[in-house]
């Protein structure tokens, strides 16, 4: 009988992929080259992944995790908290992954198995962390705010990336923390 792959080393070949695609990418990378980066073999990454497809959304997973994680260090005023999050997902260092993500989510969007795992998780889970973090369920307003939030950052991402214009999304990215702030003068 085979034995089940080793939790820890699984994680420090994650942890080690995640490494290598924040400084070469990873989404047309082979999982030969991704095994040669990050010292091992393709055949040890088939056996802690199961596929390619299987890393791929392993490290959409656990990079979205470790965003998620970030939730509880943010001030409960909205407006900041989206400026916060908006300085650090901007980071150039960080838009392979933001590659990665819609790369996967469009695939999984389309069906493609095993990336259809990614489409619940991509809203509910994020709206059942902010949850989390508030330590109560959201009101339905609170909600459809954070759903709201969610889409105007994961849409100046998709365009961050995709065109580059970094001062453009910040500038828009800007603009709607502006529309969050209070509009009445300060007493």
């Amino acid at each position: 009988m085979a034995r089940p792959p080793d939790d820890s080393r699984r994680r420090e070949l994650l942890d080690a992929v995640i490494e290598t695609a924040a400084t070469g990418g990873i989404g047309n990378r082979s999982l030969r080259d991704l095994a040669e980066a990050v010292g091992t073999s393709h055949r040890m990454l088939l056996h802690h992944f199961g596929t390619r497809e299987e890393l791929l959304l392993a490290v959409v997973q656990e990079v979205e995790r470790r965003q998620a994680a970030k939730l509880a260090d943010l001030p409960p005023d909205p407006a900041e908290a989206l400026a916060i999050t908006w300085a650090d997902l901007r980071q150039p260092e960080l838009w392979p992954f933001e590659r990665l993500f819609f790369e996967c989510y469009a695939r999984g969007a389309q069906g493609e198995e095993p990336f259809t795992r990614l489409l619940g998780p991509a809203v509910d889970g994020w709206l059942a962390d902010i949850a989390d973090t508030a330590g109560r369920p959201l009101d339905p307003a609170e909600r459809a705010f954070a759903r709201l939030a969610l889409a105007v950052l994961r849409g100046l991402l998709l365009d961050l990336v995709a065109t580059g214009d970094a001062e453009g999304v910040d500038a828009a990215a800007q603009t709607f923390v502006d529309l969050l702030r209070p509009t009445s003068p300060e007493l």
